[in-house]
């Protein structure tokens, strides 16, 4: 059934039924994108590992969502939008259970590899669906009303799973997207089109696919073990050295493939490009702090996950109202005024950060958060329209799944590249910090002492006294440590969404040429 058909059985209603669809269908996969965040310090318990090993848990995820995503383009065409969006929600789904029940973190990080390539086809398919079915005046907004959904669900999400972790314990998260799912494999058969091309099925590219998971899988393996490694030695080099092969593999292929998994054709569009950049430094950025305000709440100030969780449910509501307002403003103001408006509102929030300690509130917590996710409201629907708007109608799919693969990438990198950083950061602020621990330090002597006196009072023995003091001033430098390396965590998101406003200016000059030409365009036909 085409989408001509499903506009005769329902009417100018279908569109609302349409994007009701996807939104469900997309809830159901982006919930799990933040939501084991507030989980990995309960499967750090539970498993025995490190956190840079815990990281895997969402780089998995992120790393097969990112591949997936190219594919949706060929899936549509081979299978159709409905057919493609069923199957990945049941996929999602079967790896949905099998992270419940994982017996081990080998056995998880599969389950979330499972789930983010069925994540991976299911964003681009509805954001294409969206661009079918409403006019180019009103696709700024539909697009606002559907990031609804796709924000509201990664905001209530970790609180909820917070809720299921104090109340069960952690393997319950992974349970939580399968009734979304359900749901949206109803919706799907009732409202999705059908394959519209009965000729035979385009081909699908098996080396790009392997290129690009080489890519993605030794570089990501790579930036996760570099540090326990050493940058310099031969097993990180050699890593390093396969992923720049795979790469440039990948874009030799892709520029020569009859039937490429990624047309470069899309970046003759400097618009398109230019936004592709934006996207990349965005998720570095975006990812980069979802990952670290739970992590930083739960291990420096001791929320429980339910806690962590509620902080970003107030972020949730207000993008309930900003999304809409902003979509219907991409639909009549120049892109590149809204993305960098909302980059920077972004980064300020981010820069306020970077102030935090473990007497901040958890209201200017939340305050902080909202801030940062009014700058995403109007960053998303205006990136999206931006990017897709100016291609051709045959390379819109293809399109849908760049931006967003590109996208992807950039939070893969950035959660890696971040989780790193604070290590290294916080080994390096607790030496600074236990070097000054001298009894020259009156400050230390005093602290020791006073430390003392307080574990004498609670009846301690003498002998216990000075060696428990000792002890919990080590506590102190640690927590201090990690303070001050989640604050240099912050302050380097900040650089990054403030180095996303160069190609968002270059975004804007390239939209305001493509107005031009289109509009030239006519007057010189008709000459």
């Amino acid at each position: 059934m085409s989408i001509e058909d499903l506009f005769d059985r329902y009417g100018p209603a279908y569109r609302w039924l349409a994007t009701g669809t996807v939104m469900i269908s997309a809830i159901a996969v982006v919930l799990s994108t933040t939501i084991v965040n507030v989980a990995i310090p309960g499967v750090m318990g539970a498993f025995g590992i490190s956190q840079v090993e815990a990281q895997w848990i969402s780089t998995g995820f992120l790393a097969a969502m990112t591949a997936t995503m190219l594919l949706a383009d060929w899936a549509n065409k081979a299978f159709g939008q409905r057919a493609s969006m069923i199957a990945a929600l049941a996929l999602f789904a079967a790896g949905s259970v099998l992270g419940g029940i994982a017996p081990n973190e080998t056995v998880l990080t599969i389950a979330r590899v499972i789930q983010g390539a069925a994540a991976g086809i299911v964003q681009p398919l509805a954001m294409v669906l969206l661009f079918q079915v409403f006019p180019a005046d009103q696709r700024g907004a539909a697009m606002g009303i559907f990031g609804i959904g796709v924000v509201l669900a990664p905001a209530l999400g970790p609180w909820i799973g917070g809720i299921l972790i104090d109340a069960f314990n952690w393997r319950y998260v992974f349970y939580l997207g399968i009734p979304f799912a359900a749901l949206g494999i109803f919706l799907s058969n009732l409202f999705l089109p059908t394959r519209a091309d009965k000729g035979p099925r385009p081909g699908f590219d098996w080396f790009g696919v392997l290129l690009l998971s080489v890519f993605l899988g030794v570089l990501l393996n790579a930036l996760t073990n570099a540090q326990r490694e050493g940058w310099t030695s031969d097993p990180i080099l050699a890593q390093f050295a396969i992923a720049t092969t795979a790469a440039s593999s990948f874009i030799w292929w892709e520029i020569r493939a009859a039937k490429p998994m990624l047309d470069m054709r899309l970046f003759k569009q400097l618009p398109f490009a230019s936004a592709c950049l934006v996207g990349f430094i965005m998720g570095a950025g975006l990812f980069g702090s979802t990952y670290l305000v739970p992590l930083f709440v739960q291990t420096i100030q001791g929320f429980t996950p339910t806690q962590a969780g509620l902080l970003l449910m107030p972020s949730g509501f207000v993008l309930v109202f900003v999304f809409p307002i902003a979509g219907r403003m991409s639909d009549k103001l120049p892109s590149g005024w809204l993305i960098g408006s909302g980059m920077a509102i972004f980064a300020y929030s981010s820069y306020l950060t970077a102030d935090i300690d473990i007497n901040t509130t958890f209201w200017m917590l939340a305050w902080l958060t909202v801030l940062s996710r009014i700058g995403l409201g109007l960053v998303f629907p205006s990136l999206t329209s931006a990017s897709l708007k100016v291609l051709p109608r045959e390379l819109v799919a293809q399109g849908s799944g760049a931006i967003n693969f590109i996208r992807q990438l950039g939070g893969a990198f950035g959660v890696n590249l971040l989780a790193v950083f604070m290590e290294r950061r916080t080994v390096m602020h607790a030496d600074a910090f236990a070097a000054t621990q001298t009894t020259d330090n009156s400050a230390t002597m005093t602290f020791l002492s006073q430390v003392a006196a307080m574990v004498k009072t609670a009846g301690v023995p003498d002998f216990q006294q000075l060696p428990t003091a000792a002890s919990f001033l080590a506590q102190t430098v640690i927590i201090q440590a990690n303070t001050a390396a989640f604050r240099d965590g912050f302050i380097v998101v900040t650089i990054i969404f403030l180095v996303a406003l160069g190609p968002t200016w270059l975004l804007h000059r390239a939209e305001a040429r493509h107005r031009l030409q289109s509009h030239a365009a006519p007057v010189e036909g008709g000459a």
